[in-house]
């Protein structure tokens, strides 16, 4: 038993030590390419090949590592360089036998032959001349042929190497990060391992890159893209991690400070070579970057608040005299200041689509400058977009766009000027067509901006009308707080005067409407909502859709609430009859009004109200309304 315990220990010991050899840092650290004098060493040989794709001879560098053996065989990675280098460019700016050497000697990588070709296929593939001339650039794309034809081949024939894809990785810097994209990805049957550091322009389009993705997630072991965030290729990397977040492929997105220099390219060859030819945990993934995206709610140019891969959101904020900092957005997080009044914060991870949020400086709440700001929650606040894979939806898209335009309009009800919101459907200036209307309303605490800025209305309608799932039509987003703040039932009769006496009047008067109820009707989130509810359905004579978001009458409101069921129960046969689509829709349990909504339904099935439920999780958020419209506006009008 005593040995058995012993020989346990040693074990668990050997599996303890093995665990933390394998775990993988998320920055090189300090030193990691300096050489060092007390480890084994790899060595680099410069090779020549036969290329039947050139017509010639040409040249590769191989490095091969500690304790090479020729009894052993090895995985390869194929180490490509940029459009001003060669096959000695990682040689000279980067010294990666170093790099390789120092993970080795401590236990962080897989033996393996790194072989750093001439990615300039061409007979004088020396980087001279205008190295940018469309001879040298079509020669970087025909190295594909050379590498899958000649290279590999040859590689294989002389070393001893494993030839399975699982065995094989490429990984390059600028332009042969675009090659590693085009060739890696292209030919999935070659190559499980992709690693792309600051990809150049040369890399494809990630619809003619991936045109697959279900096959790329199926066979890469792992898809790696770097890059720093001040070099202006940053785009291309971008773009193709959109790509893959919005299909699923798992993927590791890592940025860093810095530009397009060795230093984001020595670093990527010291992350990416640690994952190679050894089992990768995908649920991991998120976590290995050290910057996140600026958000594109962003001001021009602010670098924070960033998104990290998992939607986790970082802040840092400059405020040296600030006593107390707190990020507001959910809930409150406070934030810590470094000796220069550097705040900053990395908060859990945020549900996608659109959130609003406040910096809380010594207790009060402004908005972030670095933010664009939005009308919510009675006043102007921040607002952040985490990206979401069912955004596509509301994703600026290549499709014919139509307009959105501000009116204002004297409006003889509250005897004051007001403005509303319009989405004008793409042709319609340039058609004689009469267009249906949705009249779509906002909730408390937000105005006529809130559909158009907050909810991406547009987009949305642009989107559906191009795939031919909504009808054209008009979308009138008009201000709903009216009234008095002392009495709701009030204001709902003063918006519902608002509706019928001034805004559709004046759209009428002023857009060309298809006239009648069956062209017209009537949506709104929570406090728009209960308009639609009260506007609605006490005048079915001019609506024959209604739409209900996050909605419900008060369950603790009888006084307002009692009369309008009774309306509800009398005139149950007309609502029916009048009514093509009755659509209620709310964000799940967690949707602050769903009690309010679960009550409200019942009370409709007792009457033998017809309406249609749907439910779209997410709670009492922007990103359930977004998805609300995009699931109501296909019903209309049809």
């Amino acid at each position: 038993m005593k040995k058995f315990s012993s020989l346990l220990f040693i074990i668990l010991l050997m599996l303890g030590f093995s665990s933390s050899a394998q775990e993988i840092q998320k920055e090189a650290p300090k030193g990691f390419d300096q050489e060092r004098t007390d480890i084994s060493r790899g060595k680099i040989d410069s090779v020549s090949y036969t290329s039947k794709t050139v017509g010639n001879t040409r040249k590769a560098l191989i490095y091969t590592p500690p304790g090479f053996s020729k009894e052993k065989k090895y995985p390869v990675l194929y180490l490509l360089h940029g459009i001003g280098g060669d096959e000695k460019e990682w040689l000279k700016g980067a010294n990666p036998q170093v790099i390789l050497d120092n993970l080795y000697a401590e236990n962080r990588l897989e033996p393996m032959l790194v072989v750093m070709p001439n990615g300039r296929a061409m007979k004088n593939d020396r980087a001279e001349g205008n190295i940018f001339a469309p001879d040298k650039i079509e020669a970087f794309s025909r190295f594909e042929q050379d590498l899958l034809n000649d290279l590999i081949p040859f590689i294989e024939k002389n070393y001893p190497v494993m030839k399975d894809r699982k065995s094989r990785a490429i990984a390059g810097l600028s332009m042969g990060g675009g090659q590693s994209l085009n060739f890696g990805l292209g030919n999935l049957d070659k190559f499980a391992w992709v690693g792309a550091f600051s990809a150049a322009p040369n890399t494809k389009e990630p619809e003619v890159l991936l045109p697959n993705p279900q096959k790329a997630e199926e066979k890469l072991e792992l898809l790696f893209i770097s890059c720093g965030d001040k070099d202006d290729l940053l785009n291309i990397s971008q773009r193709t991690h959109n790509y893959l977040f919005q299909e699923g492929v798992p993927h590791i997105y890592y940025l860093e400070p810095g530009g397009h220099d060795f230093k984001v390219w020595k670093n990527g060859l010291y992350m990416f070579s640690q994952f190679l030819f050894k089992p990768v945990d995908e649920s991991s993934f998120s976590e290995y970057t050290v910057l996140g995206t600026p958000a594109s709610t962003n001001i021009r140019s602010a670098d924070y608040p960033q998104i990290l891969p998992d939607n986790r959101v970082s802040f840092r904020i400059n405020a040296p005299d600030a006593k107390k900092m707190q990020i507001d957005l959910g809930r409150k997080y406070d934030m810590k200041k470094d000796s220069s009044g550097t705040w900053t914060v990395t908060t859990d991870s945020i549900g996608q689509g659109f959130h609003y949020y406040s910096l809380v400086i010594d207790d009060v709440a402004v908005a972030d400058p670095a933010s664009e700001t939005f009308y919510g929650m009675g006043r102007m606040a921040s607002g952040i977009e985490i990206p979401s894979r069912e955004g596509d939806f509301y994703a600026l898209k290549e499709v014919p766009h139509g307009d959105v335009r501000i009116r204002r309009y004297f409006s003889k009800v509250t005897n004051s000027w007001r403005k509303m919101y319009v989405y004008a459907p793409p042709g319609y200036d340039a058609s004689n067509a009469d267009y249906p209307v949705l009249y779509l309303l906002h909730g408390g605490g937000e105005d006529e901006r809130g559909w158009s800025t907050q909810g991406r209305a547009d987009l949305i309608l642009d989107n559906l009308i191009a795939e031919n799932k909504a009808e054209p039509m008009l979308v009138v987003m008009m201000d709903g707080n009216l009234g008095s703040r002392d009495s709701f039932q009030q204001s709902l009769q003063t918006f519902e005067q608002e509706l019928k006496q001034a805004v559709i009047p004046f759209v009428e008067n002023n857009y060309r409407v298809a006239s009648g109820d069956e062209n017209r009707a009537l949506a709104g989130l929570s406090m728009g909502g209960l308009q639609t509810l009260y506007a609605g359905i006490h005048n079915t004579d001019m609506f024959s859709h209604l739409g209900v978001f996050s909605s419900g009458w008060f369950t603790d409101n009888p006084e307002l609430t009692k009369p309008e069921y009774a309306f509800m129960k009398e005139n149950s046969a007309t609502i029916n009859n009048n009514l093509e689509s009755f659509w209620i829709s709310m964000g799940g349990e967690e949707d602050i009004a769903y009690d309010n909504n679960k009550v409200m339904m019942s009370k409709f099935d007792e009457m033998g109200i017809k309406y249609d439920y749907s439910e779209y999780p997410g709670g009492h958020t922007w990103p359930v309304w977004r998805h609300n419209l995009y699931s109501f506006a296909p019903l209309l009008f049809r």
